[in-house]
């Protein structure tokens, strides 16, 4: 058979969510994937646990899609977490939610997720062709017509639906294969940029490698603009790396970093990790005086260890020039006063982020202003939709993305259908 209702470009979260929708709508539908796996990024995310949506009310949750998270509200009214949950549920697929409201499956198994989806997909008819490379998308007539296969094969559809995701964790198959064939069709791509990676600093005590590994539980990470202005602040959890820093936090701050950059046209930018959050520099003094004057003639290092990192005191000490070995009754004012504010805002400047290949999401995409919000179909060529990373729309890892790519598959799926 080479003529469907359907034809899916991709065989990731978003495109498998395609196929159902459409499939659930009537519609007859191709699944075509260059590669011979599918699922793969699905089947990787949430460390191999597979963070399937987030619980959090709508608002909170496009919140935490920074990068244009209001295109999702239609997308949400045919689909949003709930009904996500609802789908996996209803395919046998046990939830449970854990921190900050990630649903992750009760087998902790990614597989599990990946394998009721694609049976699902199966279970429905739809028709799967791996190692089927798109050579290019059809327009015929001011409309979408179909897709030619790199072996030549012609396969005809009235809808085609790109969810070819974007350039990010490239060993998935995720090259960027989709945004060639949305300019064919007249689609501007917004610039394409790392998102959710991890930050390269040049300070000599990220060279030496001596922080490298320490991780910080439970403190914030900013980023900071050359005006002095605080662009943005996360808490959570980092890591030292040899290269600078990563860890959830990091990767959120990760695209302000870029911004600020490219705002202020400045090499570096400057960052700061709060190591105590909940406590403002006053009371932070006067806890760690109380700490002091407990053991006053040990010193200060000596004290401190149970309060702040082992590894990160020497740094701490030579930032503010106070001397570890000092006691609490040689405790000098303006060292000490440094010391404290140094644990408030230990500062640092970081020169960028890995590479687009090294980041968990990819910024820029398919122009948001030519796709329709209630359907994923594009403005610009009738039949032609899109869905899922290959649009200019990204979030914060913890079940964001995978929510937005759940969404969008679904609602570009069922609109695809209705051309049948």
């Amino acid at each position: 058979m080479n003529r469907y209702d359907v034809i899916v470009a991709g065989g990731g979260s978003a495109g498998l969510m395609a196929c159902v929708s459409a499939a659930r709508h009537g519609a007859s539908v191709l699944l075509l994937d260059k590669g011979n796996k599918l699922g793969r990024k699905l089947g990787i995310s949430g460390g191999g646990r597979c963070n399937v949506t987030n619980a959090k009310e709508t608002d909170d949750l496009i919140a935490h899609i920074p990068g244009n998270g209001r295109f999702l509200y239609s997308a949400f009214q045919h689909f949003n977490n709930r009904d996500i949950m609802s789908f996996f549920e209803g395919l046998g697929i046990a939830l449970k939610e854990e921190d900050n409201g990630r649903m992750f499956p009760v087998s902790d198994k990614a597989a599990s997720v990946v394998g009721a989806l694609i049976q699902e997909v199966k279970r429905l008819g739809v028709e799967i062709k791996t190692d089927s490379p798109i050579e290019e998308v059809l327009y015929e007539d001011g409309r979408t017509a179909g897709v030619r296969l790199k072996s030549g094969h012609i396969y005809r559809a009235p809808s085609v639906i790109v969810a070819t995701g974007g350039k990010s964790v490239p060993h998935t198959g995720s090259t960027g294969d989709g945004y060639p064939w949305a300019e064919a069709a007249g689609h501007t791509i917004t610039e394409l940029y790392p998102t959710e990676v991890p930050i390269v600093s040049h300070e000599k005590w990220i060279q030496s490698k001596e922080l490298q590994g320490l991780s910080l539980r439970d403190v914030e990470l900013s980023v900071w603009n050359p005006k002095g202005k605080k662009v943005i602040g996360h808490r959570g959890d980092m890591i030292f790396t040899h290269f600078g820093v990563s860890g959830p936090i990091a990767l959120r701050c990760s695209q302000f970093l870029r911004q600020v950059k490219n705002k202020f046209h400045t090499p570096d930018v400057e960052m700061a990790i709060d190591l105590f959050p909940d406590l403002d520099v006053s009371s932070l003094d006067q806890l760690l005086r109380d700490k002091l004057a407990s053991e006053p003639k040990k010193a200060i290092r000596n004290v401190l260890k149970g309060q702040i990192p082992d590894r990160l005191l020497p740094l701490l000490f030579d930032k503010s020039q106070l001397d570890g070995d000092a006691t609490y009754a040689h405790l000098p004012k303006q060292q000490w006063g440094d010391f404290v504010a140094c644990l408030k805002q230990f500062r640092f400047r970081a020169v960028g982020t890995k590479s687009i290949e090294e980041a968990f999401v990819t910024g820029g995409g398919v122009n948001l202003k030519e796709i329709n919000p209630k359907t994923m179909e594009s403005k610009l060529m009738p039949g032609l939709f899109f869905c899922g990373e290959v649009l200019d729309i990204h979030g914060y890892t913890g079940g964001y993305n995978i929510t937005a790519a759940f969404s969008t598959g679904y609602t570009a799926g069922m609109h695809a259908a209705c051309y049948h």
